[in-house]
């Protein structure tokens, strides 16, 4: 597997280019494409209208065509000319009709209000820096990824902040009110900006492996998830449970203030 980051105009990173399959296995080379150029951000989705939310989701195709479009026609070469002529949507490959994605990707959704909820004063580089992140007794699990936020409210396009390894707190998945609700993705205990890494798949695969075991745990001792986190000894036995599951709960020592 080979990756390597390419860069649009204004020299702002772009889209990650990852090589899955050996030459020749399909008849051209295959990009996803993942582009702060394409994030449809003009109208909400969320609590809408079913023929709003239609309209604004062909809205955001077109999105991704006009910059297709762009790329074909006017994305200067390294040869001089302009437009990636070979560039073309393949719908054998993405299973859809018109070879865009199958489905939306929705970067940040509506979040519970937490027992513990993640701020970038936990983790960011810049605030914490060799101290690393803030440590979490009630860890669940680990991620890292820089805060990459786009657009920013200000209407910056793209900003990119370093962050510090960190942990998943048991406490951002269990609501401060709901009772019997977990908290399974980027829906957890984060704010705006700490959501720019929390919400990576690998962490959202690591919070969904964490609230299955604890629905899994909550349905065996018949107890609710607030009742794991707040006793010592249960969340003791659950973070053991997870971590005989392979779950890593914590960095080795030595990276950044472990």
């Amino acid at each position: 597997m080979q990756e390597s980051r390419a860069r649009i105009p204004g020299g702002r990173p772009g889209v990650v280019v990852v090589q899955l399959f050996e030459p020749g296995f399909y008849d051209s080379d295959i990009t996803l494409v993942n582009w702060p150029s394409i994030d449809y951000f003009e109208a909400p989705v969320i609590d809408q209208p079913a023929d709003v939310v239609a309209r604004r989701l062909e809205d955001a195709r077109q999105l991704s065509r006009s910059m297709l479009y762009w790329l074909q026609t006017e994305a200067p070469r390294p040869d001089g000319g302009t437009g990636l002529h070979g560039l073309r949507l393949r719908p054998d490959v993405m299973g859809t009709a018109d070879g865009l994605a199958q489905a939306p990707y929705f970067r940040e959704s509506r979040r519970i209000r937490a027992l513990t909820t993640v701020t970038e004063n936990d983790i960011s580089m810049t605030i914490r820096g060799d101290a690393g992140a803030r440590l979490f007794l009630d860890s669940v699990g680990i991620g890292m990824y820089r805060i990459d936020l786009h657009p920013s409210t200000g209407g910056d396009n793209y900003i990119d902040v370093p962050s510090c390894p960190f942990q998943i707190p048991l406490g951002a998945l269990i609501p401060q009110r709901m009772r019997n609700l977990i908290a399974a993705n980027k829906n957890i205990g984060t704010t705006h900006i700490t959501n720019g890494c929390y919400r990576l798949h690998p962490v959202e695969w690591n919070i969904g492996e964490a609230a299955g075991a604890l629905a899994a745990t909550c349905i065996d001792d018949g107890v609710e998830p607030r009742e794991i986190h707040s006793d010592p000894a249960r969340l003791t036995r659950f973070q053991a449970a997870l971590e005989r599951q392979g779950v890593e709960l914590s960095w080795p020592s030595g990276i950044a203030g472990y």
